[in-house]
């Protein structure tokens, strides 16, 4: 029974959406700003509503595994996910129509990456086109976790700008892990990236180059008026990534990817929700 409700939770795309979730509420938490609610709920159903879009395209191609056997109920379930997420992220979108062009710029950004899925001549074309789609879907999960947050905020500055760099190579470092596992498909799709092209060398090269950035851009922090505390909890994720790269390179438990790795994403806001919500018990 636990494992029926932690595969529904994982391969609905639920917990993928919490952790978008979470990753928005911290942009905006942790530069004191109000937390938008509308925001946070637009994030949810969007991302309920795009990786079922996704996955609903995908189903076909993918290898044997435990996601794979979730995945192989009637498309149905795909189709009332998309619906609702649809639904829902149409509704916070009009409250939030006072920012809609940055907003439609998320969707536009996230569509693209669905897009060589779909059935369409033209489909091929971007698949081919698609050197950079690591890069890319590290963009999207950064533009829409961390800058849209802090745009609408209103909130600028060289903080807002180191932020959002530690944030994309965190999440480029993960991304990395899940296209070295699919190389090969993607190979066979035609799909065209740098973990396509680089041989292991350079793959670990490059990720461990996106890590340092990471802690770089992450310790820059500290420079710009966040606390010793914060910056070690925001930087516990990278450590366990170098920890876990040679175990995700031979291990390629869909539990590990979708729960571990997605997981790690969020885990800094798990902590930082902690602290701060205990700063404010004290000055309470």
């Amino acid at each position: 029974m636990i494992k029926r409700i932690l595969d529904v939770f994982l391969f609905s795309s639920f917990f993928i959406a919490v952790c978008a979730v979470m990753m928005s509420w911290q942009a905006m938490d942790l530069f004191e700003q109000p937390v938008s609610s509308d925001y946070l709920w637009f994030v949810f159903f969007s991302t309920i509503y795009s990786y079922n879009l996704h996955w609903y395209f995908t189903i076909a191609e993918l290898s044997a595994s435990t996601r794979l056997s979730w995945l192989l109920n009637p498309k149905i379930l795909h189709v009332i996910l998309i619906v609702v997420g649809l639904t829902g992220s149409f509704f916070f979108f009009l409250r939030l129509i006072d920012h809609v062009g940055w907003i439609l710029l998320a969707g536009v950004l996230t569509f693209l990456y669905t897009a060589p899925k779909l059935p369409f001549p033209a489909s091929k074309i971007l698949r081919r086109m698609a050197i950079g789609k690591t890069i890319f879907l590290s963009f999207v999960w950064t533009y829409v976790t961390s800058v849209l947050p802090i745009l609408l905020s209103g909130v600028s500055g060289t903080n807002s700008i180191i932020f959002c760099c530690s944030r994309f190579f965190l999440i480029y470092a993960i991304c990395i892990l899940f296209d070295y596992r699919d190389r090969e498909q993607d190979r066979k799709e035609g799909i065209r990236s740098m973990i396509t092209f680089f041989d292991a060398k350079g793959i670990t090269a490059l990720y461990m180059l996106s890590v340092s950035l990471f802690a770089l851009f992450t310790i820059g922090l500290f420079f710009v008026g966040f606390s010793i505390l914060t910056v070690g909890l925001l930087l516990m994720p990278g450590i366990i990534l170098l920890i876990l790269y040679p175990y995700a390179k031979k291990h390629h438990s869909d539990y590990m990817y979708y729960l571990v790795l997605d997981g790690l994403m969020m885990m800094s806001s798990l902590f930082t929700w902690i602290e701060q919500d205990y700063i404010r018990s004290i000055r309470k």
